[in-house]
């Protein structure tokens, strides 16, 4: 697959975003590759457009098939596997979200939890250490229940959420309010 200047461009900077978010570089710019891509593609293909080994692109399309991002598809004559991203921007941002919270939020509560109830018991951690602890806990159990709620709503409903931007946090912000001075 030839790639113009911008498809290159878009490629590696997709790689370089996903190795600041602990993704390896060629998982984030296959699955770029896979996403711009108007058809699907063999492993051959990627490697080629690419310039990386046969291997890592295995290694690679298992890790972007167990995140949910890619997926095998076959072609009519074609015996070999061939690969299609996830096209839709929300389904991707939802499946990235639901396997980031599998991977670290959720091991994190569980041993969160585990803190919390052997710190009750642990007469050498100071309070203090302890309600920091509990702190931690109830942000990320807040989030997690936060993101329990929002994971389903449909994606027009979140694109309305989130063009309302700072309004939601001006409207429930507990500072006081223009107007509203002396009167209480």
């Amino acid at each position: 697959m030839e790639l113009s200047p911008t498809t290159q461009k878009y490629i590696l900077h997709w790689g370089e975003m996903g190795t600041r978010w602990g993704v390896n570089r060629t998982v984030a710019q296959i699955h770029a590759l896979l996403f711009l891509a108007n058809e699907p593609l063999t492993a051959e293909d990627i490697a080629a457009s690419l310039n990386v080994a046969r291997s890592n692109v295995s290694n690679s399309l298992k890790e972007l098939q167990s995140w949910g991002l890619a997926r095998i598809t076959h072609v009519m004559g074609d015996r070999r596997d061939h690969f299609v991203a996830l096209q839709d921007v929300w389904e991707i941002f939802r499946g990235i979200m639901e396997e980031r919270k599998r991977r670290e939020i959720d091991p994190t509560l569980t041993v969160l939890r585990e803190c919390a109830i052997e710190g009750e018991h642990d007469a050498a951690i100071p309070p203090e250490t302890l309600a920091r602890m509990g702190e931690v806990l109830a942000f990320l159990e807040m989030l997690s229940a936060t993101y329990s709620d929002y994971k389903n709503l449909p994606p027009a409903t979140l694109q309305r959420m989130l063009s309302m931007g700072g309004k939601v946090a001006k409207f429930l912000s507990p500072e006081e309010k223009p107007g509203k001075r002396g009167k209480s």
